[in-house]
């Protein structure tokens, strides 16, 4: 699970609304690699840079924008609680701007959403460790 994730080219396959993630650095995943990715977001375009600021092999990747239109920082925490089982925790945090800004509390559900791959039962969505 966890290189299936540290594979940022696999964004598009599981985070709705993105069309392409394309790495600006050599892969694999390591601390301070890049990559750029555009998505869409109640109907705007957005492009987005990103720098991966902690990384633990098997366990975390933590990336955040350097540039965008909407800067934000999310955690993926890769846990085995049984052989053959993962589950994924994601923290996003963010400051939305402009129109986004007016929507905060729908934008709270709309990004963790995307984020945590909305369609995958078995992955543990917010910080809290709920599904939803």
């Amino acid at each position: 699970m966890f290189s299936y994730l540290a594979d940022m080219s696999n964004n598009p396959k599981w985070q709705k609304g993105m069309p392409t993630c394309t790495w600006t650095s050599e892969p694999p995943l390591r601390l301070g690699s890049t990559y750029d990715q555009r998505a869409s977001f109640l109907g705007k375009k957005i492009v987005s840079s990103f720098e991966v600021i902690e990384f633990e092999q098997n366990h975390k990747i933590r990336i955040r924008t350097t540039s965008g239109t909407m800067p934000i920082d999310v955690t993926r925490l890769v846990t085995e609680p049984s052989p053959g089982r993962s589950t994924v925790k994601a923290i996003v945090t963010g400051e939305p701007k402009g129109v986004f800004r007016l929507a905060t509390p729908l934008m709270r559900f709309l990004v963790s959403a995307r984020t945590t791959g909305a369609s995958r039962p078995c992955w543990s969505r917010g910080a809290d460790g709920r599904n939803w």
